[in-house]
C-alpha cells in the first residue's frame, strides 16, 4: 500500500472553498465529453449514515473505490479535511503510528508546481490571474502560501493498494502521480482562477447549477445510446 497525504493551500476561506469546489466540479463535468468527465449522481451532506462508496460531511469527506474484478486486492481510499489557515498540521487525520510511518507528505503548490504544456491554460495560471471581485491572485512568489489572507488548507489522505505481485509498486505510483496528484493540481488551479464566477453564490444557487448539469448529462446519455445503436 502506498499512502500519501496531499496538502493544498488556497487563498480563500473554508466556506468559500465549499462553494468553489462544488462549482468547479459542476463546470468541469459540463465541459468534458461523456466518458471523460465527472458525473454528478448525488452530492449532499450526511449525518451518521452508512454509505458504501462516497460520503460528504464537509469539511470532512471520504471516498472509497474498489473493483470487483480484483476483489480485496485493489482499493483507493481518499479522506479529506478542510481547515482555515495554513498551519500545516502534522496529524490532522489522527493517524496511528503505523500509518504515520508509511505516510508520505506531498505539498501541492497551485502556482509553482509543474504543469504539462498540453494542460497549461494561461487564464488558469494563479501567477498571472487577479480576481476582480476579491483582488486575490498574482501568486508569483515562492512564499505566497505564507503571505496570503485569507487562506485555507485542503488535506487529502490517500491510500492506494494494488496487491498484485509484480505490478504493485508501479501501479500504485502511477495512480498517485497521474490519476491523483495531477488531477488535484489542475482542478484546484481552476477552482481558484474561476473565483469570479462562483464568489458570492450560495448553496441553493450551486444546487441549481448541479441539477442543470445532471439533466444535461442524462440527455447526453440518451443521445449517445441512440448513436451507439445507429453507428
Amino acid at each position: 500500500m502506498l499512502i500519501k497525504e496531499y496538502r493544498i493551500v488556497l487563498p480563500m476561506t473554508c466556506e468559500e472553498y465549499n462553494i468553489g469546489q462544488l462549482y468547479m466540479i459542476a463546470k468541469k463535468s459540463q465541459s468534458m465529453s461523456r466518458g471523460e468527465g465527472v458525473e454528478i449522481v448525488k452530492n449532499e451532506p450526511y449525518e451518521n449514515m452508512n454509505v458504501e462508496q462516497s460520503w460528504n460531511g464537509f469539511p470532512y469527506c471520504k471516498t472509497v473505490y474498489t473493483c470487483p474484478f480484483f476483489g480485496d486486492k485493489f482499493s483507493i481510499s481518499i479522506e479529506s479535511v478542510h481547515k482555515d489557515g495554513n498551519d500545516d498540521e502534522e496529524n490532522v487525520f489522527d493517524c496511528s503510528e503505523d500509518i504515520l510511518s508509511q505516510r508520505i507528505i506531498d505539498h501541492i503548490d497551485i502556482a509553482n508546481d509543474h504543469i504539462e504544456k498540453k494542460d497549461y491554460i494561461k487564464e488558469e495560471d494563479p501567477r498571472f490571474f487577479l480576481s476582480k471581485k476579491t483582488s486575490r491572485g498574482l501568486l508569483n512568489t515562492p512564499d505566497w502560501m505564507s503571505r496570503v489572507s485569507p487562506s485555507m488548507t485542503c488535506y487529502k489522505l490517500v491510500k492506494v493498494e494494488f496487491n498484485i505481485w509484480g505490478f504493485q509498486t508501479r501501479i500504485e505510483n502511477i495512480i498517485h502521480s497521474i490519476g491523483l496528484r495531477d488531477t488535484l493540481l489542475k482542478s484546484h488551479r481552476s477552482l481558484f482562477c474561476w473565483i469570479d464566477e462562483w464568489f458570492g453564490l450560495n448553496i441553493d444557487e450551486i444546487r441549481k447549477i448541479e441539477n442543470k448539469v445532471v439533466e444535461h448529462q442524462h440527455h447526453q446519455e440518451e443521445l449517445q445510446e441512440i448513436k451507439n445503436i445507429l453507428a
